[in-house]
């Protein structure tokens, strides 16, 4: 993605650009010899950039691997067939589909040999509701929350080359999680496509190796399982060994932490055999990548005997858990822990397969309670992995809703689904207090309420007469802490309970610590009880300017301010206190809306601002068919792009406002309209599909301004000045 330079054009000096009508790909490069193109004039000041359209109902095809044919909406894509493969070169069009950034820093590293947790997400063929690069209207989509447990996520499909979609890729990596696509040959189909590339010399295999590692580098996710499921010629075969290799030599350069996976199908003789753990017969082919990933139908006597085949790398040998326990498997289902029981009893890593079997084959309606049910049973087989960097910023949205807010403040009401949207999740359970077990805490996500995104996090509890708190820990975190942190908390309490709430982080305990600022709950203890912050720094105002305040909806804001030298931060917990004076049990439900641990020193540095904002492929329709009343309007999609750099980014909210003439309506001289929301961005390009607009008046330019906002990691909003924007003038065609 391009960076933006500094602003540096004069509020006098304007240029001009012509801009062709929008066409497809091919066209812009091809244009048709004879045909007269429509221009389009930009005009740019400091502020925005002015195209002019005049409204044409000309037919202008998307296309169609980027685009659904039904709504033009960004999808993500596969490739079907060796020669689109081959074929493939990075397009304008595939930057839709390009993931945010790596995997966040996470401890322990994938590379460590701790024993891994691989989920292979396969679920109906697919690219279902999440194939939709800026989201859809699902009213029950799956969603997958406990990406604390999980090490690798494997998006599976049927198709050759399955590529995942970067809501996916964007979700796994903001939990440190990395994520494979599939490269799957299976059939007499994939016996013909594995002697086209592997029979031939090295030339062939390389191809594809190239185009793989292309692939992955480009759409910014991490690796490939390799599924081999069909027979191989001798000559098919001999090869793979080398193709393995090289595919894992090149990846390993051009992806950091890159990952090459073998499926457990074909031995070395040829023979499609699935052999259920690694031995002499398919050991050249673990011995040629990173990781084995065996089938389903193996035993304990399978696991003993692969003790000696994986050596020092056990880590690297993923078995196989069928979640829908389909054959002679140990345990899937509500049983899967069986298997996990005895994976780990061995010390090797664990590859679940279809654990969105809770979701396809349970009632929708108890999704959630099933899911966290399946992951609980797994719970205690499950190695965390820890979060390692600031900012660190999260608001428990699910990536879904019955509603959209905004800092409290509702924005559209109906239900979405857009994966990249979702944000850190916390470390879900039930906690029960040491010794008789009355005092408890629980937590889950909710969909009912939200203080940013469409969801929250719920946390219920009890407090026994004999203690005065409970406490529980949201997330892991491996951070080497600034001199001085920030941290923020909203949250309300549900019902008439009086309970205290505060949040509480842990340090490590070395000697190099040094805590100021803060009061140590113990002498012996390391979690430490912030001190809420009252005046903050002119500068952090408007960071800090909810604190301590009643908000709407009940939310409340709590501020803290902490000095912290040399410090290592490991912990973030909130604690529940009972009210003073309370002798009785106390429950209590508090609803989380908003967790910010930041780096005082970010929120001092300046942003980059959007800029170059640009208006393309620009497509109208009638608002409504002929013989319809009221068909006086016009919808309009059309692509934005601009520059700006994403490192900085949380993602790009997308707004629109409309007016006539040259006015613009969201900034009017009195009251300024308030803009309409109309999505998220991930990257520095979004489109508009069917916005209504009404119809240019007669000697009248009809006018429509976007906006682009920036919402930085810190997670503050941007000032309304500081957003990028372009607008649009339109006209109906004289006559």
């Amino acid at each position: 993605m391009e960076a933006a330079g500094a602003r540096t054009r004069a509020a006098a000096r304007r240029r001009d650009r012509r801009l062709r009508a929008p066409t497809t790909l091919k066209e812009q490069r091809d244009p048709q010899p004879g045909v007269r193109l429509p221009q389009r004039r930009t005009e740019e000041d400091q502020e925005e950039a002015v195209f002019r359209e005049v409204v044409s109902f000309t037919p202008d095809p998307l296309p169609v691997r980027y685009y659904d044919k039904d709504t033009t909406k960004p999808i993500s894509f596969y490739l079907s067939s060796l020669e689109e493969l081959l074929a493939w070169t990075p397009d304008v069009e595939d930057s839709f589909n390009v993931a945010l950034g790596p995997p966040e820093c996470r401890q322990p590293p994938l590379s460590s040999r701790r024993p891994r947790t691989l989920m292979c997400h396969d679920m109906m063929g697919g690219y279902l509701d999440d194939k939709f690069i800026q989201g859809s209207a699902a009213q029950s989509p799956y969603s997958f929350y406990h990406w604390q447990y999980i090490d690798i996520f494997v998006y599976f499909s049927h198709h050759t080359v399955t590529i995942p979609p970067v809501g996916w890729t964007n979700a796994a990596h903001r939990h440190g999680v990395c994520v494979l696509g599939t490269f799957l040959t299976e059939w007499k189909e994939g016996e013909r496509l594995c002697e086209a590339f592997l029979a031939g010399d090295e030339r062939s295999y390389r191809a594809v190796a190239h185009q793989l590692v292309l692939i992955a580098q480009f759409f910014r996710f991490d690796g490939w399982l390799i599924n081999i499921e069909n027979s191989l010629s001798l000559a098919a075969v001999g090869n793979v060994p080398h193709f393995l290799r090289y595919l894992t030599t090149e990846l390993h350069q051009q992806v950091p932490r890159g990952l090459v996976l073998w499926y457990d199908s074909v031995v070395s003789s040829g023979q499609l055999t699935w052999q259920d753990e690694l031995n002499e017969h398919n050991r050249v082919f673990f011995d040629s990548c990173d990781g084995f990933f065996t089938n389903y139908n193996w035993r304990e006597e399978h696991l003993e005997r692969m003790l000696g085949q994986a050596g020092e790398r056990l880590a690297d040998v993923y078995v196989g858990v069928d979640v829908f326990a389909r054959g002679n498997v140990v345990g899937g289902r509500f049983d899967t822990d069986k298997s996990l029981e005895l994976i780990r009893k061995h010390g090797f890593s664990a590859a679940l397969f279809a654990p969105g079997w809770v979701y396809e084959c349970l009632e929708k309606g108890d999704f959630f309670q099933n899911q966290d049910k399946f992951w609980s049973l797994l719970e205690r087989y499950l190695p965390t992995h820890s979060i390692c960097s600031l900012p660190f910023v999260t608001s428990f949205c699910l990536g879904m809703g019955t509603r959209r807010v905004c800092y409290g403040q509702e924005e559209a009401v109906g239900p979405w689904y857009h994966l990249s949207a979702q944000e850190i999740q916390p470390l879900f359970g039930e906690h029960r207090l040491q010794g008789d077990g009355r005092g408890w805490v629980k937590m889950h996500c909710c969909l009912a309420d939200a203080w940013n995104g469409g969801s929250s996090l719920v946390i219920r509890g009890l407090i026994p007469p004999e203690v005065g708190n409970v406490a529980v820990r949201l997330f892991s975190l491996q951070v080497p802490v600034p001199p001085k942190i920030f941290l923020s908390m909203v949250y309300k309490l549900e019902g008439p309970s009086a309970v205290g709430v505060a949040l509480e982080l842990t340090t490590g305990d070395t000697g190099s610590c040094h805590v100021g600022g803060i009061s140590a709950l113990s002498e012996t203890s390391s979690r430490r009880s912030p001190r809420p912050l009252r005046v903050p720094p002119t500068k952090l105002a408007k960071w800090v300017g909810r604190c301590g305040q009643q908000l709407s909806g009940g939310w409340v804001q709590r501020c803290y301010e902490v000095n912290l030298r040399g410090c290592l931060l490991q912990a973030l917990f909130v604690n529940f206190s009972r009210p003073p004076g309370s002798q009785e049990e106390e429950n209590f439900i508090c609803r989380l809306g908003e967790i910010q641990v930041v780096d005082a020193s970010s929120l001092l540095t300046p942003l980059p601002q959007v800029q170059a904002v640009t208006v393309s492929q620009v497509h109208w329709q009638p608002a409504a068919s002929e013989g319809e009343s009221g068909a006086t309007g016009l919808r309009l999609s059309c692509t934005l792009h601009w520059a700006y750099l994403l490192p900085h980014v949380r993602c790009f909210r997308i707004h629109c406002c409309q007016g006539s003439g040259g006015d613009s309506p969201c900034r009017g001289p009195s009251e300024p309209e308030r803009p309409t929301l109309l999505g998220l961005a991930f990257v520095n390009r979004y489109r508009i599909v069917d916005l209504a607009v009404a119809a240019a008046e007669p000697g009248r330019d009809g006018r429509v301004e976007f906006l682009v906002e920036p919402i930085p990691k810190e997670g503050f909003l941007v000032p309304r000045a500081e957003w990028g924007r372009a607008a649009m003038l339109y006209s109906t065609p004289r006559t």
